[in-house]
């Protein structure tokens, strides 16, 4: 049973119609299941309290709940169910608070972000939520689960390449002509290196722009390095200069940023709060606000996602999608540019405000991650459907043909499978299942795909792909992988990471400036085929 998380906590009227719980006639049913169903109300009573077995042990109650992995869903059907859950528990910090609300709110004490919160910025995040623990769980675990927070994740950039470890460490390697890798020179590296003035500072999610990496600590503090302009073109000159080591983004000091998104002519940041801002890409009020392209300092994203927590946040070519949390329900927001329908919108035409894309009501799908290519973007559904939209060049939407979409559209060749999690770079598009599988499609260009040639040697494993192909070289590994990550530019030979859940990283597509994280042959640019980079980042 799926019962709405509601914003109330014990003492308040409930938002959810307990009565409307139905008991069937126990005429209707054999003597057995009526054995069965009165001891059922015997466990879950909802009329004398205490005829919940643990009731007279709640502290024991509150440990199981907060070990045994639930997620807030959970928590609120535990409370419409039985009154032990939603009456006060009589625990500090709050005796008003109920079984399942308290349990919500030791939860999120065991989150990072959390962690360092005042008391009266835990308080504000929770009003901002919906007014509910259970609904500041939720908001979260959906920011972990989509960006990866606190895990190890890899970074295809443009031409330069950022490993991350579960400790928080950072390797880097690749292109570095503008300081990108952070190791105090403009040299190549073609081996994983590790960042050591980092050390002592936990990093929990990168960003890699073409000449630029941009960190985030486990402190909310950023550390950029590489071209030092926050919104100037890919292709353009480098800012007055390079910076070759992290350094502290001063004016961002406070604020407490969960995520950052470096898009083409702009850069986002996420906060812990749920709130978007941005750098540069202003002068034409394509963000709602007026800045200039070397501009240093954040401004908040304006319109309706003032007042709404975002989750995530993904850059592409001049547009941003943003994935919105509420109490009912996720919700994806995009701005910018609409060139190709990459809004989502049903048009071409651009929002300088984020405006929600309508169609995944229509679809009747809640957003759990979003992916910005360069030209094109997807959805993955909390049911495990892929939706993509935007310019479908070389069949990177995956519908079995070139065609643009301007509203999100099902891919129907993985209405079998059930995704887990998706990754877009310059027309190409990566899906990864539940079970480990991974799909791609769209260009074939550098191998990127990972469509290698066949055992037999026949076959082009630079041919486009119009519709999800599974991707048999990463099978081949034995290796469950967890996620994909690919080059975002269409300036940039693309190459690809898959990183499993064990923790070891495999790589493919092209590496002539050493992204791949080895040293190629000087008659090789490119790798068709995932082989293990030389990196634990478990």
């Amino acid at each position: 049973m799926q019962c709405p998380m509601d914003a109330t906590s014990s003492g308040a009227s409930p938002s959810i119609a307990f009565h409307s719980i139905i008991d069937e006639p126990l005429s209707l049913v054999s003597p057995l299941q009526q054995t069965f169903q009165r001891s059922q109300r015997h466990c879950f009573g909802d009329s004398t309290p205490g005829e919940f077995p643990l009731s007279a042990n709640p502290s024991i109650v509150l440990h199981v709940l907060t070990t045994c992995d639930l997620d807030s869903q959970d928590l609120a059907n535990l409370e419409a169910t039985c009154t032990f859950f939603r009456k006060p528990a009589n625990f500090a910090p709050d005796f008003q608070l109920s079984m399942s609300e308290l349990a919500a709110l030791d939860m999120c004490q065991k989150r990072a972000i959390f962690k360092p919160m005042t008391v009266e910025e835990r308080e504000l995040l929770k009003q901002r939520c919906g007014g509910s623990w259970k609904l500041v769980l939720r908001y979260i675990l959906a920011g972990e689960a989509c960006c990866r927070r606190e895990k190890s994740q890899a970074i295809a950039g443009a031409g330069h390449s950022i490993a991350v470890t579960s400790s928080g460490a950072v390797y880097s390697f690749g292109s570095n002509s503008s300081g990108q890798l952070g190791h105090g020179t403009t040299e190549e590296e073609s081996r994983p290196r590790p960042i050591r003035s980092l050390q002592g500072i936990r990093i929990i999610q990168a960003a890699a722009g073409a000449g630029r990496t941009m960190l985030i600590s486990d402190t909310g503090r950023v550390y950029a390095f590489g071209k030092d302009s926050f919104g100037e073109a890919e292709y353009g000159g480098q800012g007055s200069k390079v910076v070759t080591t992290p350094q502290m983004v001063e004016s961002l000091k406070d604020i407490f940023v969960v995520q950052a998104a470096i898009g083409n002519f702009f850069t986002a940041v996420l906060s812990r709060e749920g709130r978007v801002y941005t750098f540069s890409w202003g002068n034409d009020m394509k963000l709602g606000h007026q800045t200039e392209p070397n501009d240093l300092e954040p401004h908040p994203l304006l319109g309706p996602l003032e007042n709404i927590p975002v989750v995530q946040i993904a850059a592409g070519y001049c547009y941003l999608l943003a994935l919105a949390c509420q109490p009912s329900g996720m919700s994806v927001y995009s701005v910018g540019c609409g060139l190709g329908g990459k809004l989502g919108h049903g048009s071409r035409t651009d929002e300088k405000y984020p405006r929600l894309i309508e169609q995944f009501q229509a679809l009747n799908m809640q957003p759990v991650e979003v992916a910005a290519g360069a030209w094109h973007a997807a959805v993955v559904g909390r049911d495990g459907r892929v939706c993509t939209w935007g310019w479908g060049r070389y069949g990177c939407l995956g519908h079995g043909n070139e065609e643009c979409e301007s509203v999100p559209k099902v891919v129907e060749a993985l209405s079998n499978t059930k995704a887990v999690h998706v990754a877009t770079g310059d027309y190409t598009t990566f899906v990864v299942c539940d079970d480990g599988d991974v799909y791609s499609f769209g260009c074939g260009e550098s191998s990127s795909l990972g469509h290698s040639a066949a055992v037999d040697g026949q076959g082009n494993r630079h041919t486009n792909v119009l519709s999800p192909e599974l991707v048999s070289s990463l099978k081949r590994t034995n290796e469950r992988v967890v996620q994909i990550s690919l080059t975002n530019s269409i300036y940039w030979n693309a190459h690809t990471f898959a990183l499993t859940d064990s923790g070891k990283l495999y790589a493919f597509g092209a590496g002539d400036k050493g992204q791949l994280g080895v040293e190629l042959t000087a008659q090789q640019s490119e790798r068709g085929n995932p082989e293990r980079v030389d990196v634990d980042l478990s």
